[in-house]
């Protein structure tokens, strides 16, 4: 497989990489955090060549990326007053929101057997506008082989995933560099799965809650 490199601020790049994803197709794009590696969420096919492209262990899950609060509804079955106060805060921005699954909407290649499905909008304008385009949601972890630095920039991608995936979306680097804040909001009690930018002190300012820290490391 030959990589195509497309440059981000052109229109027409942005479409190639929407009608790549929309065909089943890998393509790493930026976004505020890291550069991610996105296939069609909801084809178990093109997710699949996300853990083949990258080497990902099979039962971590994929955080799901969206450019619009509607295709929230598609694919959480509960949206809670909690989550309206930190999309309210924090999207589009580094803070993953964990909820209950929409039944059957997501294959089990996203969320690997698990009933909740991990979401974000991501605060980039190549993204968001790459998404917007594509009109579907993109599962996209970071655009790396596994156990490598998650990259920041379109040539670290290339070093690692060249001749591995369909495109690179060169948008420059991003800003944070940092993964997203993971929280998992579909309990009763919010509970941070990974650290990140978003801090808990600005977490439960926005909620008014007390916040928990999940013991071990992430599974998403």
């Amino acid at each position: 497989m030959k990589t195509k490199r497309l440059p981000g601020h052109l229109d027409s790049a942005l479409q190639e990489a929407a009608e790549l994803l929309q065909a089943g197709e890998t393509v790493a794009f930026p976004t505020d955090t890291v550069y991610g590696l996105g296939a069609h969420a909801r084809s178990a096919d093109a997710v699949k060549k996300i853990y083949e492209a990258k080497g990902r262990p099979l039962d971590k899950a994929l955080i799901i990326l969206i450019c619009d609060k509607k295709q929230l509804q598609e694919i959480a079955s509960d949206i809670p007053e909690t989550a309206q106060k930190l999309m309210d805060a924090f999207w589009p921005g580094p803070l993953t929101l964990v909820f209950k699954q929409r039944q059957d909407t997501v294959p089990d290649y996203v969320t690997r057997g698990l009933k909740t499905v991990a979401v974000r909008m991501p605060n980039h304008p190549v993204a968001l506008q790459l998404l917007q385009i594509a009109g579907i949601p993109i599962a996209a972890p970071s655009a790396n082989l596994s156990g490598h630095a998650s990259p920041t920039d379109a040539e670290q991608v290339y070093r690692d995933l060249d001749g591995r995936i369909a495109a690179v979306v060169d948008g420059g680097p991003c800003s944070v560099g940092v993964a997203s804040t993971i929280l998992d909001i579909s309990g009763d009690t919010p509970v941070i799965l990974r650290h990140g930018t978003i801090t808990r002190e600005q977490i439960e300012q926005a909620t008014g809650l007390r916040i928990q820290d999940a013991a071990g490391s992430a599974s998403v």
